[in-house]
């Protein structure tokens, strides 16, 4: 398929939160509340994922369902890889959205997981990873290939790219590090050992659910406090429920804290890893 090489560096440099939301989104079906009704776009959320414009191309954090919606609307072309938290519906059931970008590139793209991931994955996409009886043309299914990752850093498409071990509720998952931003979502606990990895930031973009208590997230206050140990330069909260009106609660924040919304963009600074 014919390229046209001025794609391949659309919003290089550029961390994007693609959607902000909770695991059902804002608006929620079938709610009347004053979020869910609000004409202020940075009401409406995705469910949560992240762009990032590499040097060498782009990549993903996460495949919501609202994926394809969420590329169109920041004319993101294609993806050459993904990087997933867990896998969870919200975060991976818009995977066959990047099907697209494999075809363009014509290559496989890569899926950077956990090895529980890794085995949702090919459950939940099984068609992708098996010999089509039927239907056996080149667009039938995405050309997806794994790799493993832990929490050792690793070098993606001309990044440094750290894990970072999260808990979420009871579930062990990755947040990441990315120069100096951090994107951590879905937390309800940061284990000792994870602290070092977010000393120092630019920007910390971190799950703040609600203000009440919940399970397996952070609701606002706790962020609040991992935000006071760690004393990164500005954070963003994401995973957002319609408890949180957008306006109303940045309004009440210290300054350098906010809510993130769907579509804010940070610099990589310093751009290669």
């Amino acid at each position: 398929m014919q390229q046209d090489s001025n794609l391949f560096s659309h919003r290089t440099g550029e961390f994007i939160t693609l959607g902000t939301g909770t695991s059902v989104g804002i608006p929620i079906v079938g709610c009347d509340c004053q979020v869910c009704t609000s004409p202020n776009p940075k009401n409406q959320r995705g469910r949560t994922s992240v762009y990032v414009g590499a040097p060498e191309g782009g990549f993903l954090i996460d495949t919501p369902p609202e994926l394809r919606l969420q590329m169109l609307r920041e004319g993101i072309p294609w993806v050459h890889a993904v990087l997933y938290t867990h896998s969870h519906a919200d975060h991976i059931f818009g995977l066959d959205d990047v099907r697209i970008s494999g075809y363009r590139l014509e290559k496989s793209i890569m899926l950077h997981c956990e090895e529980i991931v890794e085995e949702q994955i090919r459950c939940s996409f099984n068609y992708a990873f098996e010999t089509p009886k039927h239907n056996t043309h080149h667009m039938a299914r995405p050309q997806l290939e794994f790799q493993r990752i832990n929490t050792d850093a690793f070098n993606l498409l001309g990044l440094k790219i750290q894990p970072i071990r999260l808990m979420h509720g009871t579930l062990p998952i990755l947040g990441f590090r990315i120069n100096d931003i951090a994107f951590c979502t879905d937390v309800s606990e940061i284990p000792k050992e994870s602290w070092k990895h977010l000393e120092g930031l630019d920007v910390l973009i971190l799950d703040a659910l609600r203000i009440k208590p919940h399970p397996t997230h952070f609701n606002l206050e706790q962020s609040l406090k991992v935000v006071e140990r760690l004393k990164p330069k500005r954070t963003f909260f994401t995973h957002i429920s319609h408890s949180l009106e957008h306006e109303e609660i940045n309004a009440s924040l210290p300054d350098n804290i906010e809510l993130a919304y769907d579509g804010l963009s940070v610099p990589l600074n310093g751009l290669s890893g």
